[in-house]
C-alpha cells in the first residue's frame, strides 16, 4: 500500500467523530447553523429588508422571511451577477452554478461564495470519501486516479468579473493542488466545452491511467466509458482498469442503470456503487450505509439550514414548514434550503421521503412538479408546454393531451425521450412538428440541449401520434375520469407510457 494511500486515509478518517456527533445531535448542528447563516445575513441587502438584528429563533425566521422560488430571488441573483455586493450574502460572490429548470429563462444561476464552496461542497467531498473509507477500511482507492465527469466553464454572461458553470466545474476549477494531483483528466481537459471533443479526448487520457474511482452521471459515465471501450476494444472497463473500485453517483436514479453498470461495464461484485444528493445549490446527503441503497445521511453541518414541506401545503402562498425536528418517516416533503451562498427560504423543486430519523437518512422522491430527468436533463412541464405550442404553431396543429417519460439506455438501445400525442387537429406535417419540439425544448433548456448534443447522450425523441379518444378511455380504464383528474404530462418513468401503448395493443379505446 503506497504511503500517500496511507495517509490520505488517515486524514479522511479523522473526519468521522464529527460526522457521528452531527448523526447524534442533528438539532444542535442544524441550530448552529441557523445562528450562524442569520448573524452572517444581518448586513445584507436582504437581512436588513426582513429585519434579520431582531429575528432570534426559527419562529421569528419563518414568520419574517417568505419561502421564495428561483424567479423570487432572480433579481437579487441578478444584481450580484452585475458586479453588485452584500445583497444576499456578505462575502463577495464572483462563481455561480448554473443549471435548468426554472420557468422564466433558459438557465437559473446559483451564487458560490467562499463558505459555500469550503465548507458545503468541498467538505461533502471529504466526508464523502471517509464515509467510503469506514465502508471499506481496506480500499487502495488512493494508490490510483479519481476520475471525475464534469461539465464547462464560461464567463459571467452579465459582467466581465466572474464565471458560471456547471456545479462540477466551478468545484473542478477550485479544487485544492493536493486533490488536482489525485484526480484525472487534467483540468484544461476537464472543463473542455464542446462535449463531443472533450469526451474524445477524455477517453484517450483516462484509458491509459490506473483509475480507481469515477465521480459522475451515470448518463455522461456510459458516453465515456463506451468510448474508452471502442477505442481499447477491451470487452468491459475492468480490463481497462483493473484495480477500479468504486462508481460515486448522483443527479439522475441510478436503478435504471444498474444492471448494464454491474453486468456490462463493470463485471464483479467487488465493484461498489455509492450515492450521493449534491446539486448546484448545495451538498446535501451521502450514502454512509453501503447495504441501504437509495438512502443517503442528510449532512447537516454544511452551513444550510433545512426545512422541508409537506406535500398537501407544497403549492400554497404561505405554507407551514417543518425542522428536522418535526418530519415524520415516509412522507414526502418539498425540500427548502437556507444557504451560506445566500438562499433564503429557497424551495430547490426535489421532494424527498426520510427512511430513518434516528440518523436522518431519506431518499430523493421527486420533484415538485412532473419532470423527466432520466440523463440530467431536468425537462420541466413549462418546457414542454413551450415546446408543444410552438410546434402546433409551426404545423397548424392542435393538441388534445399528451404524456412523454424517457427510453433509458441499455444494450444496444440508445437514450431518448418518448412522447404520445393525441391531436384534436393533425399537423400538416408531422415531421415538421417533430423537429419543432425537439428544436424549442432544446432552445428553452440547457440541459437537454446539452444532452442531445450530436445524440451524444439523447438522440431524437419518439413521437407516437394516437387515435382521438384514447387518453380518454386510458383515464376511465383507470377511474379517473372527471374535473380533478388530470393527464400526467411528464413522468421521469416509463409507467404511464407503458400503460397507455398496452392499452393501445389491447384495444382499449
Amino acid at each position: 500500500m503506497t504511503l500517500l494511500n496511507t495517509t490520505l486515509k488517515w486524514l479522511l478518517q479523522r473526519r468521522l467523530p464529527t460526522i457521528e456527533a452531527m448523526m447524534k445531535r442533528p438539532d444542535v448542528a442544524q441550530q448552529s447553523i441557523f445562528r450562524q447563516l442569520i448573524e452572517k445575513g444581518r448586513r445584507t441587502e436582504w437581512g436588513k429588508l426582513h429585519q434579520y438584528s431582531s429575528i432570534h429563533t426559527v419562529k421569528d425566521f419563518q414568520q419574517r422571511v417568505p419561502v421564495s422560488s428561483y424567479e423570487d430571488l432572480f433579481p437579487y441573483i441578478e444584481r450580484t451577477m452585475k458586479g453588485e455586493q452584500n445583497i444576499l450574502w456578505p462575502s463577495p460572490i464572483h462563481w455561480f452554478s448554473k443549471s435548468s429548470g426554472t420557468t422564466n429563462a433558459r438557465s437559473k444561476f446559483i451564487p458560490v461564495s467562499s463558505e459555500s464552496m469550503d465548507d458545503c461542497h468541498f467538505r461533502g467531498g471529504k466526508d464523502l470519501m471517509a464515509l467510503y473509507i469506514a465502508n471499506r477500511p481496506d480500499t487502495k482507492v488512493f494508490e490510483g486516479k479519481g476520475l471525475s465527469i464534469g461539465g464547462s466553464l464560461h464567463e459571467n454572461p452579465y459582467s466581465k468579473h466572474g464565471f458560471a458553470g456547471d456545479v462540477s466545474a466551478v468545484i473542478t476549477k477550485n479544487l485544492p493542488s493536493w486533490a488536482q494531483y489525485i484526480r484525472t483528466p487534467s483540468v484544461e481537459v476537464a472543463l473542455m466545452s464542446k462535449w463531443e471533443e472533450k469526451i474524445e479526448r477524455m477517453a484517450e487520457v483516462t484509458a491509459k491511467e490506473n483509475v480507481t474511482s469515477i465521480l459522475g452521471v451515470p448518463t455522461w459515465t456510459l458516453v465515456l466509458l463506451e468510448r474508452i471501450l471502442a477505442l481499447t476494444g477491451k470487452k468491459n472497463i475492468l480490463e481497462v482498469w483493473p484495480n477500479f473500485e468504486v462508481f460515486i453517483h448522483g443527479a439522475v436514479a441510478f436503478q435504471p442503470y444498474r444492471d448494464l453498470f454491474t453486468q456490462s461495464i463493470f463485471p464483479s461484485k467487488d465493484i461498489t456503487y455509492l450515492e450521493t444528493y449534491n446539486a448546484s445549490e448545495g451538498f446535501f446527503a451521502i450514502q454512509d450505509d453501503l447495504s441501504k441503497v437509495g438512502e443517503m445521511l442528510l449532512m447537516m453541518n454544511y452551513g444550510i439550514f433545512y426545512e422541508f414541506i409537506p406535500m398537501d401545503q407544497a403549492e400554497q402562498p404561505f405554507p407551514k414548514a417543518l425542522t428536522i425536528e418535526e418530519v415524520e418517516l415516509d412522507k414526502n416533503y418539498a425540500l427548502v434550503i437556507s444557504t451560506n451562498g445566500g438562499l433564503w427560504r429557497y424551495r430547490v423543486g426535489d421532494t424527498v421521503r426520510f427512511t430513518s430519523l434516528n440518523p436522518f437518512r431519506l431518499k430523493v422522491s421527486g420533484r415538485t412538479k412532473h419532470f423527466i430527468n432520466a440523463f440530467g436533463e431536468e425537462v420541466i412541464v413549462e418546457n414542454a408546454e413551450t415546446a408543444i405550442t410552438r410546434a402546433c404553431e409551426a404545423t397548424g396543429a392542435a393538441v388534445k393531451d399528451y404524456t412523454a417519460g424517457p427510453i433509458y439506455i441499455g444494450s444496444g438501445t440508445q437514450g431518448r425521450h418518448e412522447w404520445i400525442i393525441e391531436f384534436s387537429q393533425d399537423p400538416l406535417s408531422q415531421d415538421r412538428f417533430n423537429q419543432v419540439l425537439d428544436e424549442t425544448l432544446r432552445e428553452v433548456n440547457s440541459d437537454y440541449d446539452a444532452k442531445r448534443y450530436n445524440d451524444m447522450v439523447l438522440q431524437k425523441p419518439i413521437i407516437h401520434v394516437v387515435p382521438r379518444g384514447t387518453f380518454y378511455s386510458w383515464m376511465k380504464n383507470r377511474g379517473k375520469v372527471g374535473g380533478q383528474h388530470k393527464v400526467p404530462r411528464l413522468s421521469n418513468t416509463r409507467e404511464y407510457l407503458n400503460d397507455i401503448l398496452t392499452t393501445l395493443e389491447l384495444g382499449l379505446r
